[in-house]
């Protein structure tokens, strides 16, 4: 298909005066969605500003032109330093790598993902949900039916727990799990403002911050290093047991097919960070906007339920109660649209970057080698262009013969070949956890409660946490 399917794209782009973006930097810095949303508004949907005043960007939701760079001549475009600038706290991973060397690391592990190897761990995933809900339902069960919980805190626990096991084959101890969220956080925090506000790298040096981030990178990889090395150490040991069929044994196993050799300790922990960091922090997120989403649209929870109702009943006897296997989930699909409109309208990658590698055209606007692009998903989601009712949650609109409004409009796990290698995976989890948390409690938003603000990271977060009231069902 022709890239014209979206607004043509200006030859000579709106700029944003490097004093306005001087001035906007700072509201940019505290909440960006708005000012990027009033931006987009008023210039149209691709402009070149300045972020932070400083580098000069393309600021786009055209679902065109991000197609072009992500698919269509993506060997042209390379993730920004600013990425490449977040593998001083997370290492060379797939997240964070490029060119030959990302490619190569990418065919290795991609047999760790595929749909045989997450069939493989449904059930793993249905013991934990179970695991983490069984708690919630005897405490419920004792006061009066119901139960208040934070949203985030408990699905961040819940993810993180199904991606540890997966990776790891072990539960984390709590103490660890809550110091791993909390130095995710500390670090993201702190490297999205020095993107935000670059003029503030000489203070943050004077301060000591990198240096502290750098201890606090330190701590994290010290951890998940220990796992590691246990698993080195079981492995070598006389007459040892089979190991582990996880993640982290697939990384151990694995041999380059040019050299015949191992990945480096370095290599190994680079990827089980990324792994553990993206492979519960995405999920976290998108569940989180999806309780929440849900709370104020009970009849979206209640078509899942009698859809759910419906595959069990047409069972045969005695398995009415049976965990779902994997090959059932696509006859449930109530539950998938549900979490991809959650993530539509609350993207968890909602921007990415990417720079021009050599000089490029796209509808007659001359791109030279060395642009820096952002590529807006909140906003391409978000946008009446592409999507009707966009602000609307109608989970139905991924239905069969629906969805949006002009193709390549539609970017959770970003496109082309740096496709989010965990796609099948996090939708596999987020499905399940739907279906077996609306098959135990109705869900209701607290009361008294403000409106829940975001929190644009790295990923999108909610600011803070929120309160819900799950009751019992029968």
């Amino acid at each position: 298909m022709a890239d014209s399917f979206s607004n043509p794209t200006p030859a000579r782009l709106p700029q944003v005066p490097r004093w306005q973006s001087v001035l906007r930097s700072f509201a940019l810095a505290k909440d960006p969605l708005p000012v990027l949303a009033a931006t987009l508004a008023r210039f149209g949907p691709t402009v070149q500003l300045y972020i932070g005043g400083v580098q000069k960007s393309i600021l786009t939701q055209d679902p065109g032109l991000m197609q072009h760079i992500l698919q269509k001549n993506h060997r042209n475009y390379a993730k920004s330093k600013f990425t490449q600038g977040f593998a001083r706290y997370v290492g060379h991973g797939l997240l964070t790598n490029d060119g030959p060397d990302w490619l190569r690391q990418r065919r290795l592990i991609q047999p760790g993902f595929h749909r045989q190897r997450v069939a493989g761990l449904t059930g793993l995933m249905q013991e934990i949900i179970a695991d983490t809900l069984a708690p919630l339902t005897t405490h419920a069960a004792k006061n009066g039916g119901e139960v208040t919980i934070q949203t985030h805190e408990l699905m961040t626990q819940l993810t993180f727990h199904i991606i540890a096991r997966s990776v790891f084959s072990t539960n984390f101890a709590a103490a660890e799990l809550d110091r791993v969220a909390a130095l995710i956080t500390e670090i993201q925090s702190f490297y999205v403002r020095t993107i935000r506000q670059p003029y503030l790298t000489p203070w943050f040096r004077l301060r000591g911050r990198f240096r502290y981030h750098d201890q606090l990178t330190a701590e994290l990889r010290t951890l998940l290093g220990g796992y590691i090395a246990q698993r080195r150490q079981a492995n070598a040991a006389p007459n040892a047991p089979a190991p582990p069929d996880d993640l982290l044994q697939m990384l151990l196993d694995v041999r380059y097919e040019d050299t015949g050799q191992p990945m480096t300790t370095a290599q190994v922990l680079d990827e089980a960070l990324i792994l553990l960091i993206a492979g519960h922090e995405t999920s976290a997120n998108a569940l989180t906007w999806l309780l929440y989403l849900l709370a104020q649209n009970p009849e979206e929870a209640a078509a899942i339920r009698a859809e759910t109702a419906a595959v069990r009943a047409s069972r045969a006897p005695g398995q009415a109660a049976a965990p779902f296997a994997f090959e059932e989930l696509p006859r449930l699909p109530r539950a998938l649209y549900a979490v991809q409109e959650a993530m539509r309208l609350y993207p968890p990658a909602w921007m990415v970057d990417r720079v021009s590698l050599a000089d490029d055209e796209y509808q007659g606007l001359k791109i030279p080698a060395g642009t820096l692009f952002s590529l807006y998903i909140y906003g391409l989601h978000h946008a009446p262009a592409y999507w009707e009712a966009p602000t609307e949650f109608r989970p139905l609109r991924f239905a069969p013969g629906q969805g949006p409004l002009v193709p390549a409009a539609y970017l959770p796990f970003g496109g082309g070949p740096r496709l989010c290698i965990g796609m099948q995976f996090a939708l596999t989890e987020m499905q399940l956890v739907t279906l077996e948390l609306l098959r135990q409690f109705d869900v209701a938003l607290v009361s008294g409660q403000p409106p829940v603000p975001t929190q644009p990271l790295i990923t999108l977060r909610p600011k803070g946490d929120f309160a819900v009231m799950l009751r019992l069902r029968g």
